[in-house]
């Protein structure tokens, strides 16, 4: 956990290079392709905060399922919709 919180969340997502919006986005998409849901639902609520749309995340997801595989979009679009209508 101190890995994560200094070196993940202290210094990759504070580097100016992405903004934390576009960091997201690629961030989201790593885990949808690689099928990590048990991650994804923090990251799509942290992609929201960080200024993505919920209607941005089904265009990504709908991208994705063609090239990560439907389940893998199926599990992704599904945590989406619970996330967004909490």
């Amino acid at each position: 956990m101190r890995l994560a919180d200094e070196v993940l969340f202290g210094q990759v997502w504070a580097d100016p290079g992405l903004s934390p919006r576009d960091r997201s986005l690629v961030t989201v998409a790593a885990l949808v392709s690689l099928s990590r849901a048990g991650q994804l639902g923090s990251h799509l609520r942290r992609a929201l905060g960080n200024g993505l749309t919920k209607d941005e995340l089904v265009h990504a997801i709908t991208h994705l399922a063609f090239y990560a595989g439907w389940p893998c979009a199926m599990t992704a679009i599904t945590q989406l919709k619970k996330i967004t209508e909490e």
